[in-house]
């Protein structure tokens, strides 16, 4: 796979809470000159970028970002506004209390009430796999499956830990046909990536990417 086309399965994210204007400007004209899936930023940006770049960006924004312990009217009123401002994409964090404490059907009935409020803009139901057994994990996929969401995605990048290549095979297992799958967290490098891409994920959010293939196609060149 080139470079180009890895970077066009890459949401190319910012979302510190100290990320500056100037931060995020760089992120989306480095989105724009590399073409990725989409930039993936902090709710409070999402109209600026709209009314700065319009068409030339895919946006993606976080819901329930990232603890995922807001009430489920909370997240639906943060689609909308989002959705509104020119958002395409919603990346939500589902309720991980409600994971732990086995309350799997209204996990289930959360993501498919926000995927309702999504209409046809893509949903990315991060699970935060750090926090859950594998038996959880599962029940996720079967949750993510059943309320109609597009794709299941493993981590925040704010827990404990990130993407690892046995839960995206894990979740390869249990997914059903129309559910794919993203990685992020703690992708670092391009091996990374890559690894990933392979294991069929259509889509990785990080903040590297960007840097890692542009340094990887100037060694190319030096080497040529």
């Amino acid at each position: 796979m080139t470079t180009e086309e890895m970077l066009g399965k890459v949401d190319h994210t910012q979302l510190k809470a100290f990320a500056t204007w100037e931060d995020i400007k760089k992120l989306c004209d480095e989105a724009v000159k590399y073409k990725t899936a989409s930039v993936c930023v902090p709710p409070a940006y999402v109209k600026r970028i709209h009314d700065t770049y319009g068409a030339q960006l895919n946006i993606c924004t976080v819901v329930g970002f990232p603890l995922g312990y807001s009430v489920t009217e909370a997240k639906l009123a943060e689609v909308r506004c989002a959705l509104a401002e020119g958002c395409n994409e919603i990346d939500m964090v589902v309720n991980i209390g409600d994971v732990k404490n086995g309350d799997f059907d209204k996990v289930e009935a959360e993501i498919r009430a926000v995927k309702e409020a999504c209409g046809e803009h893509i949903l990315k139901v991060i699970i935060e796999t750090c926090y859950l057994t594998e038996e959880e994990k599962i029940a996720m996929c079967r949750a993510v499956t059943g309320a109609g969401a597009d794709y299941i995605k493993t981590s925040t990048g704010f827990g404990t830990a990130g993407a690892t290549r046995q839960d995206v095979e894990l979740f390869g297992k249990h997914i059903g046909p129309d559910v794919k799958i993203k990685a992020a967290g703690g992708v670092s490098t391009l091996e990374d990536l890559e690894m990933f891409l392979g294991l069929g994920c259509e889509r990785v959010g990080t903040s590297r990417a960007v840097g890692l293939c542009a340094e990887h196609e100037s060694a190319a060149k030096c080497l040529a």
